[in-house]
């Protein structure tokens, strides 16, 4: 009995830090990114967005993509803000996520959680949130996780991402609704680690050969990802 009481207190407690780092981290968004947002939706305000979209979100390597270019197949959206984690992501998905409706989400964030000290349970859990929120709401979209790039910038971190990776590949092989795209294989040169000739001088974001790599090994995907939309309707 004593025993039952103790884990029952282990799992309160967890709930409560939870909860708290949730509050923290909406904090901190709404701070930081409120104005990035706005400027969002003011472009929503003058512009029509397209229906049964593809919407690029997360961080600088969403944003620097040019996506409306690479998929012109497509009809794209692209919300990436720079230097964002997924809790940012997740704090304000009802205003650059949901409200689009899209039938297909590419999603790439993690790179700076790690880079903030985050580790690699944390990154998932904040995945599986984003998971969550969307389906929430629709059910129906595909989700596709870019993983976590290896870079040399941030090389030493490579082992915490790589686990991170692994992670949501798992939890994405569960559910006919999530799709991985293995990012960083591609990148990588015969010694294992990131080939210069895929970044930009800061060997930290991608340049436009690496986006060429990306592009043509992520289109098939997001082609499977619509079939299995429209099969599920």
């Amino acid at each position: 009995m004593v025993r039952r009481e103790i884990l029952l207190l282990i799992l309160l407690c967890g709930c409560v830090v939870s909860l708290a780092q949730d509050k923290q981290a909406a904090e901190n968004s709404a701070g930081r990114w409120e104005e990035t947002i706005r400027q969002f939706e003011q472009w929503d305000r003058k512009n029509t967005f397209p229906s049964n979209a593809v919407l690029f979100v997360g961080s600088s390597s969403i944003r620097l993509w040019p996506t409306c270019e690479c998929f012109g197949e497509f009809a794209v959206l692209n919300r990436g803000f720079g230097g964002s984690q997924i809790s940012d992501v997740n704090c304000f998905a009802g205003r650059i996520v949901l409200r689009y409706e899209p039938k297909v989400i590419v999603f790439y964030a993690g790179d700076n959680d790690v880079a903030a000290g985050k580790n690699a349970r944390r990154v998932f859990d904040d995945y599986k949130k984003f998971v969550k929120l969307v389906h929430a709401g629709l059910p129906g979209t595909r989700i596709i996780y870019v993983g976590i790039k290896p870079s040399r910038s941030r090389w030493s971190l490579w082992p915490v991402m790589n686990e991170a990776n692994m992670m949501i590949k798992d939890f994405s092989g569960n559910d006919g609704r999530l799709f991985y795209f293995d990012s960083a294989t591609p990148l990588l040169s015969s010694d294992g680690k990131p080939s210069v000739e895929f970044f930009l001088k800061d060997q930290l974001h991608l340049n436009d050969k690496g986006y060429e790599v990306w592009t043509k090994l992520l289109r098939p995907i997001i082609e499977k990802a619509f079939k299995a939309n429209k099969k599920r309707r």
